[in-house]
């Protein structure tokens, strides 16, 4: 599997200063999806200076339609729902930054795995828009945009040529064009991701000095308190101790899940855009 240039203006291979291009291949739909958020966060703040990371969508084509059957000038094809809609969604959210891409599709994956909303409703793809500040205008006319599709259409292309049949799937490229990319489908211990790291940058690993506490709420938008203090370098319950100072300034919410607690960054409410 050699790596693949895209000949279009969407994409193309540039040399980067990072060594390691990363692609993961999600969907929403999955749920080890959704258990991986933990594992890529954690990667990201560890050794984002590594690695370019791209986030690629990789859905059953059982569940989606083909873009092209939604009319971008049809009005009312957006107050549906679609099992293609939660996929349309991230890729507009795109538009906004790579960064709000993530948020969005970590958003969505909490919105259909923990609080069980139905991601493939238009209305609910525009309330996460607005739960994470983007900008709802943009976000609904880059939603009917054939830039929208194109790019969706991209991630479908890239995942055939790569060879990828399943989600979550990462792929590496070293820095070596000629070189083939090393794909792992499914979802595995973090130790697994870092051993490969290190083997492709071909040395030790060198983490980033541990962020706080307030930078990790402002780059994600849900965090454990078991992830908190791993990224933090500090054991949970020094973790909880602060999280319960900004809880009583009501600067973050507590939510509870099963057997895990929750905490997010406290917003205005939303008002749903209609």
């Amino acid at each position: 599997m050699n790596y693949l240039t895209v000949i279009d203006d969407t994409l193309h291979y540039s040399a980067s200063v990072k060594p390691i291009e990363l692609y993961v291949f999600l969907d929403p739909y999955c749920k080890d999806c959704w258990s991986l958020q933990p594992l890529l966060r954690k990667m990201q703040v560890q050794y984002d200076h590594y690695f370019t990371l791209r986030i690629a969508l990789r859905t059953p084509m059982t569940k989606l339609n083909p873009p092209s059957l939604i009319d971008p000038n049809d009005a009312k094809s957006t107050k549906r729902s679609n099992p293609c809609f939660p996929n349309i969604a991230v890729k507009a959210a795109e538009f906004q930054g790579k960064r709000a891409g993530f948020r969005y599709l970590s958003c969505l994956l909490e919105y259909s795995f923990l609080k069980k909303r139905d991601v493939a409703s238009y209305s609910v793809l525009i309330e996460i828009a607005a739960r994470i500040n983007l900008d709802v205008d943009e976000f609904i006319a880059d939603f009917t945009s054939e830039e929208t599709s194109r790019a969706l259409q991209v991630d479908m292309y890239l995942g055939n040529e790569m060879e990828v049949d399943e989600a979550p799937t990462f792929v590496f490229f070293n820095s070596n064009i000629e070189d083939e990319g090393l794909k792992v489908s499914g979802l595995y211990d973090y130790a697994i991701y870092e051993q490969i790291l290190e083997e492709l940058v071909g040395g030790q690993l060198l983490p980033e000095m541990p962020p706080s506490i307030d930078s990790l709420f402002n780059r994600f938008d849900l965090l454990t308190t078991t992830e908190i203090a791993e990224m933090g370098h500090v054991t949970e319950k020094e973790a909880e101790r602060e999280l319960k100072k900004r809880l009583l300034k009501q600067e973050i919410e507590r939510i509870p899940f099963q057997d895990r607690t929750l905490w997010r960054k406290k917003q205005p409410n939303c008002s749903l855009i209609k």
